[in-house]
């Protein structure tokens, strides 16, 4: 029942944020995606899916490109990638959530959206660099000992479907700080995947959990955002139709994946993650301004 519910949730949710995106879209007359929108798209959101993530080459294309104005690149990933996010929740949902610890599920998908709640407010106020800095080093850390367990220096990872009472508990703790730290930038999955990974998880079944997270806190923000910015709606509705079709792909690859080349995917993108993360805290301009990051909502 909890499932269904989680899976209801985030399709309702979706709907409203689409009905939303389409009546601004048509307020400008800007019905027709982007093409080059919906192939780049189509292609960070197949290794999104993945866990790899789709702002940093989405933002770094844009640049390059100059295809938006550096103000407006954040929301224009949020909103754009927020329904493809969802997709990933909800697919994750029915291929794999059968098989989660129902209430470390919900107890995770709460707090990370309580998290995100009241992390912007936080974000406003705080050294967005130094913290991006702490979780980047974080991970490196984190992909080391799972290195070291992959080559059986260290206890093997498991494949585990939940988790004893003291380490769900700590889990739901630190999806409630994974919320908080989405509005510094940082995304949900890597540190999801690495923490739960480590506690003996099956790292296919922290998918549910990161996916279904990063939707629900999308359509949080979402709703509030479509209305408040004033977006080239063209681009917007080319990275949501674009990246539905990789998500469907990825997300069935990540189902049948081996379970030992998955362990290895985790330390490439927990890798990735961290080196990405003390890059942008140690560059000299922020990669996303302070006062858009509800923009981070995502991945």
């Amino acid at each position: 029942m909890l499932l269904v519910l989680l899976v209801a949730g985030l399709t309702i949710g979706a709907a409203g944020l689409f009905v939303g995106i389409i009546r601004e879209a048509a307020k400008k007359n800007q019905l027709v995606p982007k093409g080059e929108a919906l192939a780049l798209a189509a292609v960070t959101n197949f290794f999104d899916t993945l866990g790899i993530g789709s702002f940093a080459p989405t933002l770094a294309w844009f640049k390059f490109r100059k295809l938006v104005p550096d103000r407006l690149m954040p929301l224009t990933m949020f909103i754009g990638y927020t329904i493809p996010a969802i997709l990933q929740g909800v697919i994750f949902l029915i291929l794999l959530g059968v098989k989660v610890d129902l209430l470390l599920l919900t107890g995770c998908v709460i707090a990370i959206v309580a998290g995100g709640y009241i992390g912007v407010p936080i974000a406003a106020r705080s050294p967005v660099r130094l913290i991006q800095a702490i979780v980047g080093f974080a991970l490196l850390i984190a992909a080391l000992f799972y290195s070291l367990s992959n080559l059986g220096l260290m206890p093997p990872g498991g494949s585990a479907s939940g988790l004893p009472p003291t380490l769900a508990i700590i889990a739901i703790i630190a999806n409630f700080i994974f919320g908080i730290l989405l509005s510094f930038g940082v995304g949900n999955y890597a540190p999801t995947l690495a923490m739960l990974s480590l506690m003996g998880m099956d790292p296919r079944l922290a998918f549910p959990i990161m996916a279904a997270g990063a939707g629900f806190s999308g359509i949080a923000a979402g709703v509030q955002c479509v209305r408040k910015v004033d977006l080239d709606w063209r681009i917007v509705l080319g990275l949501t139709i674009g990246a539905i079709p990789s998500v469907l792909v990825a997300a069935l690859i990540v189902k049948e994946m081996d379970l030992v080349l998955l362990r290895w995917l985790v330390v490439v993108v927990v890798t990735y993650a961290g080196v990405v993360l003390l890059m942008t805290a140690l560059r000299k301009a922020e990669l996303v301004p302070p006062d858009a990051a509800e923009a981070a909502v995502t991945h």
